[in-house]
């Protein structure tokens, strides 16, 4: 834990699901990388009474408050919103600053900010995920994707007000975006391993790698669109409009290129004479009719084999991605069933150390 060099509660978001709540999100900074976890208020007061169960004593800085119709009052409340986020923020650093390291190695701290629990965790391992913390580092990145895309629609704006500058630098600053949301998914697609090792299901991994897959390809598709020169052919199209060449001067320009000569095609010419085979050599011009229409018929006969062939690779695609969308409307119940669970075991876990 002496890797970890600073925690942050950057802000606060609202999620509509399970029922609707706020979470908090935590920054932690280590010596190899930094990560993120979205984390609850109820979750905050449960680490707390497991650290004073565990440790034999409080943290040395309280837990901010809980108010009193808290649900009602500070979720549309920006101010008590922002009282509990900087009570939280001081709250994680007296854990970390103080200077006895038993609540800072306890294992409900390490699992509260995500970190490895294994007795001989390389440092380097910081970065690797919990289930809850990979869902939110994929929340995350969908988030900056999106705001990547907002960068290139100002750079397209810029274009079509003629700020080259501006366009330039909201450019740039989409490149930096996705370098870093690039390194990031493959992180996350690497934290995919180690989830399979702490026994994650099958189905569940394979529904979190294609999870990944559309995300690189959104990266993709997102690096493609900031490899247009769209500034340059625009500003060369305006300049283009603004001062046409002269006729003299695209006269000179074009004298002597192919494109000046008539273009036509001639038969029976010395460059175009048609070559004498096998098959053509024996047939006057009926015969040669025949055989021209021969050949377009076994021509016509493949690609209607291979128009066969499409329409059923066609229905195979529909039937595996109608399989797909059944396999994921099972893998939702499941996991609204998982959650549902979870939301129980919380609770009774919340009872037993109310009763202790």
């Amino acid at each position: 834990m002496t890797a970890i060099q600073a925690i942050y509660v950057r802000g606060h978001e609202e999620r509509p699901e399970p029922k609707t709540h706020i979470v908090f999100r935590i920054e932690i900074q280590a010596h190899v990388r930094s990560w993120q976890m979205w984390r609850r208020y109820s979750e905050f007061a449960d680490l707390h009474t497991e650290l004073t169960k565990s440790v034999g004593a409080p943290p040395p800085q309280p837990l901010p408050p809980k108010h009193a119709f808290s649900m009602l009052r500070s979720r549309n409340n920006e101010v008590l919103l922002e009282e509990r986020r900087a009570g939280l923020e001081v709250y994680l650093r007296a854990i970390l600053s103080a200077k006895d390291p038993k609540w800072l190695e306890s294992f409900a701290f390490r699992d509260f900010l995500g970190v490895p629990v294994g007795k001989h965790a390389d440092p380097s391992d910081l970065g690797s995920f919990t289930s809850s913390s990979w869902l939110d580092e994929h929340i995350d990145l969908q988030a900056r994707v999106r705001d990547i895309r907002a960068d290139i629609n100002r750079r397209d704006a810029f274009s079509d007000r003629g700020d080259v500058s501006a366009s330039h630098t909201a450019n740039v600053q989409a490149k930096k975006k996705l370098a870093a949301v690039l390194s990031r998914a493959g992180t996350l697609a690497q934290g995919l391993e180690g989830l399979g090792m702490s026994g994650m299901s099958e189905g569940e991994l394979q529904r979190r790698t294609d999870m990944v897959a559309r995300l690189q390809d959104d990266c993709e598709k997102l690096g493609r669109m900031l490899t247009v020169a769209r500034n340059t052919s625009r500003g060369l199209g305006a300049a283009a409009e603004r001062n046409p060449a002269a006729s003299s001067d695209r006269a000179a320009l074009l004298e002597g290129s192919p494109w000046t000569k008539p273009v036509a095609r001639v038969f029976g010419g010395a460059a175009a004479q048609p070559r004498e085979t096998e098959a053509t050599r024996p047939l006057d011009s009926h015969g040669l009719l025949q055989l021209q229409e021969t050949q377009i018929e076994q021509q016509d006969a493949q690609l209607a084999q291979l128009t066969a062939i499409l329409h059923r690779q066609k229905q195979l695609g529909v039937a595996i991605g109608s399989e797909i969308a059944q396999q994921n409307e099972l893998l939702d119940e499941l996991s609204n069933d998982v959650d549902r669970v979870g939301g129980k075991l919380t609770a009774a876990k919340r009872q037993m150390n109310r009763l202790g």
